[in-house]
């Protein structure tokens, strides 16, 4: 992902914490990208935290001082692009950090891989 042009939504299984402060700029709660930053949420965490229960939940807004309206606000933006990500509006792209020479492998396993994962989340918010 390249510095200040915002990550692609749908390869937010792969986003590092500097995409996910990127996203959170862009979807109006650049406030707390200090502290996502500090706690390491990255596009894995994001997805893990459709399947936290309640209590988990509200450690994560404690540890991150969050508003009750920006944590429904964060979840309404990950159902989205969840919602996207099934849809399959995005073409998949290879990872920075995948050889070029797989680009073709990634690309097939990914389309795959990303639909049964995100199939798999809970999306409701």
């Amino acid at each position: 992902m390249s510095k200040g042009r915002p990550p692609e939504p749908l390869d937010f299984f792969i986003w590092t914490v500097e995409d996910v402060g990127l996203w959170l700029e862009e979807i109006n709660l650049g406030s707390y990208c200090q502290i996502f930053k500090e706690n390491g949420v990255n596009g894995e965490y994001l997805e893990g935290m459709s399947m936290f229960t309640t209590e988990q939940i509200l450690r994560f807004i404690r540890k991150c001082h969050m508003k009750w309206g920006d944590f429904i606000t964060l979840c309404k933006e990950l159902r989205r692009i969840k919602v996207a990500c099934l849809k399959g509006d995005q073409k998949v792209r290879r990872p920075w950090w995948a050889p070029s020479c797989f680009s073709v492998i990634y690309v097939k396993v990914a389309k795959r891989n990303r639909q049964s994962r995100v199939v798999s989340l809970k999306l409701e918010p």
